[in-house]
Order: structure tokens, then sequence, then C-alpha cells
């Protein structure tokens, strides 16, 4: 079903549906601690060497083809065939929306802007009512980006990551705190757009 997921612009980046070719470079970029760390306990690691099509094929693919599971690459404009990140939606009471990126990438507003232009898809061509997005309370960046988007915390918890069992916090928004957050934002210019 790649062709149900359609690629989605910002001002600086291209999301792309993820397919089995982006893996190679996939598997260069997430094996650092930077970027696994506070993921989901169920992330290996050390991470396999086939680890990145291991997960496409047996997780994400199957996922894709049920229609739980929309995951897109990112890479930037200016250089669209290189990598930076993935993000992904998911059905699931708990758990809507999981990113990463390289950490060179990081402190530029991308992710941001990533998760703008996803969460407006999740909105307003998916039609669910309600976001929500589990992260570590160490988790500062993945954070910020929360209270940017207008989200709250509405249970704090434990939850098993990569480096170990933490404080973890369940962030929520719904439609109509989204249109009202995305009425604001058309002011700015920053609102990504689908392709």
């Amino acid at each position: 079903m790649p062709h149900n997921i359609p690629s989605l612009e910002t001002p600086r980046l291209w999301l792309r549906a993820m397919e089995l070719a982006d893996m190679p470079q996939i598997q260069a970029i997430f094996p650092q601690w930077e970027i696994v760390k506070y993921l989901n306990g169920r992330v290996p690691w050390p991470y396999p060497g086939n680890g990145a099509e291991t997960f496409f094929r047996e997780m994400a693919l199957p996922a894709r083809e049920r229609g739980e599971e929309w995951l897109w690459t990112i890479g930037l404009k200016s250089a669209p065939d290189m990598i930076i990140g993935a993000i992904s939606l998911r059905r699931n009471d708990h758990e809507n929306r999981g990113f990463w990126l390289d950490p060179r990438m990081h402190g530029q507003g991308l992710m941001t802007e990533a998760c703008d232009v996803v969460t407006d898809f999740w909105f307003e061509v998916l039609k669910f009512p309600v976001l929500r997005a589990p992260k570590a309370v160490a988790n500062d960046a993945s954070r910020r980006i929360s209270e940017r988007q207008g989200m709250r915390v509405i249970e704090r918890a434990e939850r098993d990551y990569v480096c170990g069992r933490l404080p973890s916090e369940l962030w929520e928004i719904t439609a109509e705190e989204w249109q009202a957050r995305k009425a604001r934002m058309r002011k700015t210019g920053l609102r990504g757009k689908q392709i």
C-alpha cells in the first residue's frame, strides 16, 4: 500500500513513503545511542547489522499493508536523496506518532516541521480524533516538540526504553486543539503541505 502514503513537504523537508531500498541508508544512520536510547525497549541493542531490513520486512511493511501504520523517510530538500530520519503514524490507543533524526541534524527545528505535517495528515486526511505520543521525561528535545505543538500530558507512568526503565509521559492533542493551533500557524508560513 505504499501508494496510499503520499509524499509530504515542509519548507525545508521532503517526507516520502519508506521503502525497502531505503534500508541501507537507514542502517548506516540509525544504530547510534543518541537516536535509540529513548526509543521503545523492544528496539534491539546493540542494533543488528540487518536490523533496519528486518524491522521493515517483519513489522513496518505488514502494518502498512493492514492500514495500521504510515511511515516516511525524512530528507532535506537541498539533498533529497539523503535520508536524515524517519517519522511514523500508527493506529494505537496510546502511541500514534514516533520519530528519529540523525543527531547531526538536531537543533534546527527540522523534526518540528516533520511532526507538524504528519500531525496535520493524521487529523486532516486520516480523520482521527486524537493523537497521543509517549516519551521519556528525560527526552527534553522530544518533549519540547510536543509543547510547541500544543500537546499536554495526560498520564505519567514508567516505561521500558532502550536505555532502561524510566519515568514516562503520555502527551495528547485533539483534532479541535490541532485546528486551533493550525489557524495560528497559518500566519507564520511554517505549515507543511501534502503533495
